[in-house]
């Protein structure tokens, strides 16, 4: 979208894009409060409800970069209004769903939402005006944080006031409305990079992400050192190897492995997979320490409707470091944001390791964790963007939004195992154990701003427009940006 279109038209078009990504990530998060109300309605298991989260973040993971790199070959509008349409459809399904495998099957359609954040990214760098680029990139990518916290928030009075099947008829509105104002508003990116679907790459690719996520979530029931578990992680690092081999002989990859090789792309993927842990496991982690009663030592006896609330300023904090994140990144860049926030994202987490007794604490600490995180989220698919050709957006930033989801599973998956390695009798954790847990994702939080240090930075100004073509390598397999330079 070109500036003569005017502001009112990139407006339009980012409010649809917002709107999806608020319908995702509300799924996303929104499902976590209610398993238990969803596992007793449907008369189900404990290990079987467990799928209705994995099925969508594993569905999620496997359609994400696959579709970021169908978009750049074929059109982003298109597929983003499949990816919406499908959205849509599976909130339907899980909105009327009276079984627990309808209500899986269900999910995994809506798992396909996920790719539209590699694809909102790249119309949005094809189609904006330089100067709104990186508020429109930061807002969209902090929606990741701000949706999931908002969705724990909104959860509890939800299933309290209407029923667990209204998780899924509210993101079914939002979605169906960004389907039609995507289709009559948003143009179609003249970029594109010809060539075909490489089908083994993409089998190998859902195959280690499939065995890696199912031995994160399976691995604290089965037992960590399990044949099952471990098999799982055998044949996920067996994938990955072949994966990466078939990518770097193939003459039109499904993700170049070139790309993935440029500093400022692998250093930020790190800095991703680190924030994802401690971004995500916030959920394990708080929620469950608020809702526990005082004879364990500690806790508040709070409802979940309550322990959401809690999760509020962090969704207000978010929100407003994602509408900053422009004029920031305008003036200083995006490597200072993702170095800042980073390390204040930490700042919580080690308080409430020695300080965890009153209210306010956590008020307090959600605070403080809403802004780092908003302005972490919110420059990493900047410095993604600023460093591959823009023929390569979707596969990139797919790939950025799915190491994300990989290091939400494993900060999950850990806190999950210190939690319940040291329960008390009554089964509940023991004090100690969440104070391990803060202290380990504060760890994690330092370390990605270590990361995040060492991006390095092509452009002087990430809000600086660009003039002519970008000095970047070509995609292998022989891509071609179409659109005329800004």
């Amino acid at each position: 979208m070109s500036a003569e279109h005017g502001d009112r038209q990139v407006t339009i078009a980012f409010a649809a894009l917002t709107l999806g990504a608020s319908a995702y990530t509300l799924l996303q998060s929104m499902v976590l409060p209610a398993l238990p109300t969803i596992q007793e309605d449907l008369h189900t298991s404990q290990a079987t409800v467990t799928w209705v989260l994995t099925a969508y973040l594993l569905s999620a993971s496997v359609a994400t970069p696959i579709l970021g790199r169908l978009g750049d070959m074929f059109g982003k509008k298109k597929m983003l209004v499949a990816v919406y349409a499908a959205l849509t459809a599976g909130s339907l399904l899980a909105g009327l769903s009276n079984s627990v495998g309808l209500l899986i099957v269900a999910r995994v359609i809506q798992g396909m939402g996920g790719g539209m954040f590699p694809l909102s990214f790249g119309i949005i760098r094809d189609e904006f005006p330089a100067r709104r680029v990186p508020g429109a990139i930061g807002l969209m990518s902090g929606m990741l944080g701000i949706g999931s916290a908002l969705g724990m928030v909104i959860a509890g009075p939800v299933v309290d006031h209407l029923s667990w099947h209204w998780l899924f008829w509210i993101p079914l509105v939002i979605s169906a409305l960004a389907t039609l104002t995507t289709a009559l508003f948003i143009p179609e990116s003249p970029v594109r990079s010809p060539g075909r679907v490489n089908l083994p790459a993409a089998a190998l690719l859902s195959g280690w992400l499939v065995a890696l996520l199912l031995g994160l979530n399976r691995g604290a029931a089965w037992g960590w050192t399990a044949s099952g578990t471990l098999g799982l992680f055998v044949a996920a690092a067996l994938l990955l190897v072949l994966w990466i081999q078939v990518e770097n002989r193939s003459a039109v990859p499904l993700i170049d492995m070139t790309m993935m090789r440029i500093p400022a792309v692998w250093w930020t993927n790190v800095a991703s997979l680190l924030l994802g842990v401690g971004m995500f496991s916030t959920f394990v982690v708080i929620p469950p320490f608020l809702q526990a009663p005082p004879e364990a030592g500690y806790g508040f006896d709070a409802s979940v409707t309550v322990s959401g609330l809690y999760l509020l300023p962090s969704t207000i904090t978010m929100i407003l470091a994602g509408s900053l994140i422009g004029r920031i990144a305008a003036r200083l860049g995006s490597k200072l944001p993702l170095v800042v926030g980073s390390l204040l994202a930490a700042v919580p987490f080690l308080m409430l390791s020695v300080a965890h007794h009153e209210p306010w604490e956590f008020f307090l600490a959600t605070t403080i964790q809403g802004l780092g995180i908003g302005l972490a989220f919110s420059s990493m698919s900047n410095l993604i963007i600023e460093a591959v050709p823009s023929a390569q957006t979707g596969a990139a930033t797919g790939m950025n939004a799915n190491i994300r989801t990989i290091g939400g599973s494993i900060g999950s998956q850990i806190i999950a195992s210190i939690l319940a390695s040291g329960a008390l009798a009554s089964g509940l954790p023991s004090e100690h154990g969440y104070s391990v847990s803060f202290a380990v994702l504060a760890t994690s939080m330092i370390t990605a701003g270590v990361a995040a240090a060492i991006v390095p930075v092509r452009r002087q100004l990430a809000g600086a427009p660009a003039t002519g073509t970008v000095a970047l390598p070509e995609p292998r397999g022989g891509a071609t940006v179409t659109a005329e330079s800004r």
